[in-house]
């Protein structure tokens, strides 16, 4: 396959993530929104290629005005009442996000999961609120395809799930943007200039 048929069976596939209303994207919403109206901060967390979307996800929030912060950046505050941990864990557990997550709810934050995997006790022990974004995580990219989900992902291991939170946290932001009345030219102007 060309590289232009990479790209296009690629994108296909984040696409395909997204051919209903994506759960997740008015769970984030919403959260976000009123973690903004009590005055909370946000705080972000995931590990791996998720961790580095959960990133870009906290600057695109610190350019509408929130205060927004990653798990373990020397400057982050402590979590307290009030506030907002959004967590990612696309396979559905990783222990260290365990741990986060109940320091986190120990604290009074409230806490949202992302994950693909509704399943098991992880999401439901640690989380306020599951948002749920159906994609193949390294959990399940060697599970041999099946009559209800024959197209295997072309992309390895968690790619698709980490390109689909891109996307995502993309839509979030338009439509979080537009609830807080945020234009492009106030969000431009809280982008760093130490470039």
């Amino acid at each position: 396959m060309s590289g232009g048929g990479d790209a296009a069976a690629i994108c296909a596939q984040i696409a395909a993530v997204f051919s209903g209303e994506p759960a997740a994207r008015p769970v984030l919403v919403g959260e976000l929104a009123a973690a903004a109206e009590r005055g909370g901060r946000v705080f972000v967390h995931g590990v791996g290629r998720e961790g580095l979307m959960m990133r870009a996800l906290c600057m695109r929030l610190a350019h509408l005005g929130l205060p927004a912060h990653c798990v373990g950046d020397v400057t982050a505050p402590p979590a307290s009442p009030g506030d907002l941990l959004l967590a990612s864990a696309g396979p559905g557990a990783f222990s260290t996000v365990d741990a986060i997550c109940g320091v986190a709810r120990g604290a009074g934050a409230r806490v949202v999961l992302l994950t693909a995997r509704l399943e098991g006790d992880f999401p439901r022990r640690q989380a306020d609120v599951v948002a749920h974004l159906p994609a193949q995580t390294m959990a399940d990219d060697e599970e041999a395809t099946t009559e209800s989900s024959p197209a295997k992902a072309k992309l390895p291991m968690g790619s698709l799930y980490e390109g689909a939170m891109f996307v995502l946290f993309e839509m979030v932001v338009l439509e979080l943007a537009r609830v807080l009345g945020q234009s492009p030219a106030q969000m431009r102007a809280r982008h760093t200039n130490l470039e």
